[in-house]
């Protein structure tokens, strides 16, 4: 099950819970603010969030893990390129917005990567790194229900901006044309911030 959860902090950022129906286990991905409000919601559905995943750096996607952290432990993993942006308030953008902000103790995953719940193994997500956005920029993917969690790469009807520190528009491009494109027309993509599209309808900007 996917519950998208628009939180606001500086910026409005679309956070998701992604759960197993019958294990209630799940990921949070991309807590960008109301990190209390977030385990809240869990705790009132019963959901176990086994870990925090992060699309990419920036600070509107990891501003809330400050106060998850006040009420519980949760492994929290970035791409190994994201290390410089949890690190650096002029590269997570805290600081241009008064507001900096950075991130210890992050553990990594790779291009590649499956990411399986304790409770599910079954149930997993696979790392695509798309660099562009950021050099850190990932993609999650679950082959079996058809859906992604695109981070700011792509989003309904536009790409991602590479103009933000790290950016690379070629690198973006490739990635939404090699990464993202090439998965089946019927897959959902869940964006930070912008409603959902498909592979289908959105491949028509980028031919």
């Amino acid at each position: 099950m996917i519950r998208c959860v628009p939180v606001r902090g500086y910026f409005e950022v679309n956070c998701y819970i992604w759960t197993d129906d019958q294990a209630g286990h799940g990921f949070l991905i991309d807590p960008g603010a109301q990190g209390h409000a977030l385990l809240g919601l869990c705790r009132a559905q019963g959901w176990v969030i086994e870990g925090i995943l992060l699309t990419h750096g920036h600070f509107d996607h990891f501003g809330g893990i400050p106060e998850i952290r006040e009420e519980v432990d949760l492994p929290i993993y970035i791409h190994p390129a994201g290390e410089a942006y949890l690190t650096s308030p002029r590269l997570n953008l805290s600081y241009f917005c008064h507001c900096d902000m950075t991130l210890n103790g992050a553990r990594y995953f790779r291009d590649g990567d499956r990411l399986s719940l304790r409770a599910s193994p079954e149930s997993s997500l696979r790392v695509l790194h798309t660099p562009g956005h950021t050099p850190d920029s990932v993609v999650l993917y679950n082959e079996k229900h058809g859906l992604a969690f695109v981070g700011d790469t792509i989003f309904r009807g536009s790409r991602g901006n590479d103009g933000y520190p790290g950016g690379d528009e070629g690198q973006l491009m490739q990635s939404i044309r090699e990464r993202i494109l090439t998965l089946p027309d019927d897959t959902i993509l869940y964006s930070g911030h912008s409603a959902p599209t498909t592979v289908r309808t959105d491949k028509p900007l980028y031919l």
